[in-house]
């Protein structure tokens, strides 16, 4: 079976009630919550929180709720530890964690993951970009000439129920999907809550 699972929980610190501020004309949780209804390969999706008014809005949006323990929604806790929950309240082959933070997906991006994650069987894979990135100081050279490397986005994961038991989230065989750098964008601060709503603007 492939679970789709989006932990959200209620404490956020930074930006308070992130996972349910309005984004676009709807809470931010929910666009993840439609782009998981909208796949063909989920066999279950589930939202984990400890939030009484996140759940709310999940259920209000089709989703099911999974109650996370309150030792698990605190700063200090781990995604890992919440995936481990998950699979041991939830039997399943392969995890599929979408975040609520990371709201703009293409259609059919999460099908062409999990495809490509069965396809090569991968232990797992991840969406993000080719980084060039390179501390000030450390080398000249031009930003074309630096080969970079592939840093995870936050949006997309597909592993196998199995490494997360075992405490794992990567394994041998790693799959790396290179997407759009809207794609990309993952709600940390207000500025990246402004960079999302003029990218929805523009139409994406």
């Amino acid at each position: 079976m492939i679970l789709g699972i989006t932990p959200a929980r209620g404490g956020s610190k930074g930006i308070p009630g992130k996972n349910i501020k309005q984004i676009n004309g709807k809470p931010l949780i929910t666009w993840t919550i439609e782009a998981a209804k909208k796949s063909k390969y989920l066999n279950k999706y589930v939202v984990s929180t400890e939030d009484n008014e996140i759940a709310g809005i999940a259920n209000e949006y089709g989703a099911e709720v999974l109650k996370r323990p309150l030792e698990l929604a605190t700063d200090e806790a781990s995604t890992l530890s919440v995936l481990q929950h998950t699979v041991s309240e939830i039997p399943c082959d392969i995890v599929v964690l979408l975040q609520a933070t990371s709201p703009i997906r293409r259609g059919g991006l999460i099908d062409e993951c999990i495809r490509e994650f069965m396809d090569n069987e991968y232990d797992s894979l991840a969406t993000g970009f080719v980084c060039k990135y390179i501390e000030y100081g450390k080398n000249n050279l031009r930003r074309q000439d630096i080969e970079g490397f592939f840093c995870d986005d936050g949006s997309i994961y597909v592993i196998k129920a199995d490494l997360i038991k075992s405490g794992e989230c990567f394994g041998g065989k790693i799959g790396r999907k290179v997407v759009s750098r809207c794609e990309n964008i993952e709600i940390d601060d207000e500025f990246d809550f402004w960079l999302a709503e003029q990218t929805f603007r523009r139409g994406f």
